[in-house]
C-alpha cells in the first residue's frame, strides 16, 4: 500500500507575499500548524498549484488531557481552524 506524501503549503499575508511554509498531508493539517503559531487569517497556497486554501484560525488555552504525561504543563494551547473556501490564482 502506497503511503501518502506530505505536501507543502505556503502561508500568504494580506499583500500576497509568502511568509512561511507548512507541511502536511492535507491543507487543514498545515492550517492547524499555522494557527498554533498564532496566525488567525490563514491563506495557504499549495505548492505546485494555483489553489489558495482560506481558513480562519485561533488557539485556546485548555486543561491538559487526563492521559497526558507528567512533564506536560497544566494548561496547553489547542489550535482550531475553520475552512472558509478556496481561491484560484490567475
Amino acid at each position: 500500500m502506497a503511503e501518502k506524501v506530505s505536501r507543502n503549503f505556503a502561508l500568504r499575508d494580506e499583500m500576497g507575499n509568502e511568509i512561511g511554509v507548512f507541511a502536511g498531508k492535507s491543507p487543514r493539517q498545515a492550517a492547524l500548524k499555522a494557527a498554533n503559531r498564532g496566525h488567525t487569517d490563514i491563506k495557504l497556497r499549495e505548492r505546485g498549484t494555483k489553489k489558495v486554501h482560506i481558513f480562519t484560525g485561533e488557539r485556546k488555552q485548555i486543561k491538559k488531557p487526563a492521559n497526558a504525561p507528567a512533564w506536560m504543563p497544566a494548561k496547553i494551547l489547542k489550535p482550531n481552524v475553520k475552512k472558509v473556501g478556496i481561491e484560484k490564482l490567475e
